[in-house]
């Protein structure tokens, strides 16, 4: 009897200082981890929040670039942190739904060592290629690789991003032979398509909607489910004959490390979700061809199952390694 009313005062200890401390939260900088270079789509978009939600929630929201190993380096400083809310990832689905179906001892489980806080927003991803290639279409581009087997290649954002996949998709099923590079982010992968150093790139579109517009790259599709609704005359790669499947949209998503708080989470998706629904939140993001989200934790959870689902389908389709 004595245990139990021992245990009883200690669990009751425990949620009084858990309460205590999601009512005081937050009372110092919370870190924003982008896990890509400067420049990409998750970087212009967590600056963004980054502004609006230090007006709002009254404390700094500092944003830090980890870039490196297909994002894992900023997933895993995060799953590593302190459980407390101050130190908040603002992922892809390259370090929490794929990398552990391609990498091997990875420094952290994705699905059980970061918690799910909300869907932050959606983007497209762009296949564009380098005006001096010569290609307007989807189709052009399938026609010069088959003729130049092998001599194209293109960037992404790392090796088993969803940028990465849905190209080894297209290549698998049109039987074109492409090489891939992987950068450490979309920004960098844009510079050097931008430079010519390489001829093709497959980004998000916050990065390349600038370049597009002023005629420094071609949009050759992008690989959506159907045409964007601020632009209808960018092709999907899903309408040419044979390529119904290839298919693919990068996400930025919040988490923080397991543990922390469910108070804290709560406080942190009610921030998140607040800023994102705003109509001028909404309209900056568009801009850069990023679509607001705002879910909750539970809905942002079921979405990284059904995620989680369809990318380990594709990684065993593709083949794809960790080389």
């Amino acid at each position: 009897m004595k245990s139990l009313l021992k245990l009883a005062v200690v669990a009751f200890s425990a949620l009084v200082t858990a309460g205590a401390a999601a009512q005081a939260f937050p009372n110092k900088p919370i870190t924003l981890v982008v896990p890509f270079a400067p420049g990409g789509g998750h970087d212009a978009t967590a600056r963004l929040l980054s502004i609006r939600l230090s007006e709002k929630m009254g404390q700094q929201v500092l944003v830090v670039n980890k870039p490196g190993a297909n994002a894992m380096i900023g997933a895993q400083f995060v799953a590593q942190s302190a459980p407390d809310g101050y130190t908040v990832l603002i992922g892809s689905p390259a370090e929490t739904v794929i990398a552990h179906h391609i990498y091997k001892n990875m420094q952290y489980a994705p699905r059980t060592d970061l918690a799910p806080v909300t869907l932050a927003a959606t983007t497209p991803i762009a296949f564009v290629a380098h005006p001096s290639l010569g290609v307007s279409t989807l189709p052009e581009l399938i026609a010069l690789a088959k003729r130049s087997p092998g001599k194209l290649s293109y960037g992404s954002p790392g090796n088993g991003s969803v940028h990465h996949l849905v190209v080894e998709m297209l290549k698998m099923q049109t039987k074109i032979d492409l090489l891939h590079v992987p950068y450490k982010g979309a920004g960098p992968a844009t510079n050097d398509v931008l430079a010519g150093q390489i001829p093709l790139a497959s980004v998000g579109m916050a990065p390349v909607t600038p370049h597009i517009a002023a005629g420094k790259l071609k949009a050759l599709n992008a690989f959506d489910e159907k045409r964007l609704p601020w632009d209808k005359s960018l092709p999907m790669a899903a309408e040419v004959s044979g390529l119904k499947d290839v298919i693919g949209a990068q996400w930025m998503g919040i988490f923080v490390r397991a543990g922390t708080p469910a108070a804290i989470i709560e406080r942190l998706n009610s921030e998140f979700a607040a800023v994102l629904k705003t109509p001028a939140m909404a309209e900056s993001l568009l801009k850069i061809g990023v679509q607001a989200v705002g879910n909750s934790p539970r809905e942002f959870l079921d979405f990284l199952d059904a995620e989680e689902k369809k990318y380990s389908a594709v990684v065993r389709l593709t083949g794809v390694t960790a080389n």
